[in-house]
């Protein structure tokens, strides 16, 4: 399944361009699009996998990142920001982005982000609570899907 069509992504996340996240060049910065990796796939651990951001014994680290941009967006955009599971493991996952202008079938840019699960107290590796794992991997194409 390609990533460069809406239907590669299983969640969706609408966010607005804001003034603040456009440079010198008139156009949303580069960096900022790590910020809206960030919003969509925690927006989703907290809706559909119950993270508690303040109080979970078990938060989502980010170890990695990357984003290529394919067109530049600027404020007053609207995005809708897909997500997807490119690997599950036992204490990580790598979430496959898409960033769309609103409606449009194309990403503007795309990329992965990857948490790492740990223990709160400790810093420490731990496996992926049950709740978040069943909720990722509803946004995990099956084998079938990515043969398509």
């Amino acid at each position: 399944m390609s990533t460069t069509t809406r239907n590669a992504y299983r969640y969706y996340l609408t966010l607005a361009t804001r003034w603040m996240d456009n440079d010198i060049y008139g156009h949303v910065n580069n960096v900022t699009y790590y910020s809206y990796f960030d919003t969509a796939a925690n927006s989703y651990l907290i809706t559909a996998g119950g993270l508690d951001i303040h109080n979970s014994d078990v938060v989502g680290f980010v170890v990695a990142s990357s984003c290529e941009y394919h067109e530049p967006v600027a404020f007053p955009d609207t995005l809708d920001v897909g997500v997807r599971v490119n690997r599950l493991s036992e204490r990580s996952v790598e979430y496959g982005i898409g960033i769309f202008k609103h409606g449009a079938p194309e990403p503007v840019a795309r990329g992965t982000f990857t948490h790492v699960f740990v223990s709160r107290a400790s810093g420490a590796a731990v496996a992926i609570p049950t709740t978040i794992r069943a909720a990722l991997s509803k946004i995990q194409p099956t084998a079938d899907e990515e043969q398509a």
